[in-house]
């Protein structure tokens, strides 16, 4: 394998997708993220960061299917981070597309380089999860060509600069189980840290655009109201094609762990409200989790 890490001080890992998912052109990616913030079906501003904002969002479920897909419905999610002021370190979980490394695998230091610069790894909170996790691997393996990770940091340098910096974990193992220990873990070091998780996931997958929607429907009630139980059960029940449910669920017990908080769903859609094409769609949702 051409392992993309090179033989330097600072590890790097390099874009995976950039000219593919996003541009690879600084700005052309400013001007397509800035496009999925203006879109009929994003938030219809660009938004700025409110620095007197009262830091409440715990946590935001994204998608990360290419910009001209998702990135109109990923916007709200950004646009209300934007409204709620300025975390230090967002943890990003993402599923394991690629078969890549361990089970579950973080990375706890380096730098992840996009289009619009490098962000750093936050190893001290790297550490601090792999303290208490007994599931958690330290793998790079499985970072080098994920996208589920990679393109949600364009949108947060776009927001932040590069004045912040990631945690980034890997979900092959996504079940009940394991899920909640990845969430309890997250929850008891965010209580009293700057800190925002984003769940990287898809919904619906190639099903008709009124069979997606119907089924998205269902998954996301038991999101909303934060019941990670109810959540895995219907969408086995349904089989729902939701390539992220360990994300999601060990988010949502993230924010319980934090303490009394609430689900709000910002905006859902798929990719037959972009192509037109209904009859074979995958569906996204931009929804947040707040402290109450």
């Amino acid at each position: 394998m051409n392992i993309h890490f090179p033989h330097t001080l600072r590890k790097v890992r390099f874009p995976a997708v950039a000219g593919s998912f996003y541009s690879n052109n600084k700005s052309d990616l400013i001007r397509q993220i800035e496009f999925c913030f203006k879109s009929k079906i994003g938030p219809g501003t660009v938004p700025e960061v409110n620095k007197d904002g009262e830091r409440k969002i715990i946590g935001v479920i994204s998608p990360h299917a290419g910009y001209m897909y998702s990135g109109p419905v990923a916007a709200h999610g950004f646009s209300a981070l934007a409204n709620d002021g300025k975390p230090e370190t967002f943890i990003i979980i993402g599923p394991n597309h690629t078969g890549y490394g361990s089970g579950v695998s973080i990375m706890i230091d380096g730098i992840w380089r996009t289009p619009l610069g490098d962000v750093e790894v936050d190893s001290e909170v790297g550490r601090l999860i792999i303290g208490g996790s007994n599931i958690i691997d330290i793998d790079d393996e499985a970072h080098i060509y994920e996208h589920s990770i990679e393109v949600q940091i364009p949108f947060l340098q776009y927001i932040y600069g590069n004045g912040f910096k990631i945690v980034p974990i890997v979900m092959m193992l996504q079940g009940l189980r394991e899920s909640i220990e990845i969430g309890k873990v997250l929850g008891d070091i965010c209580k009293n840290k700057n800190i925002v998780i984003i769940a990287s996931s898809d919904f619906t997958h190639y099903e008709s655009y009124w069979t997606a929607r119907r089924k998205d429907e269902e998954a996301i009630k038991m999101i909303l109201e934060l019941n990670q139980d109810a959540f895995y059960n219907i969408i086995n029940t349904l089989s729902i094609s939701i390539c992220g449910p360990g994300p999601i669920m060990a988010l949502i017990t993230a924010v319980k762990t934090v303490g009394s908080s609430k689900s709000m769903l910002l905006k859902y859609a798929n990719s037959g409200d972009v192509t037109g094409d209904y009859s074979s769609v995958v569906g996204y949702a931009s929804i947040t989790m707040y402290k109450c």
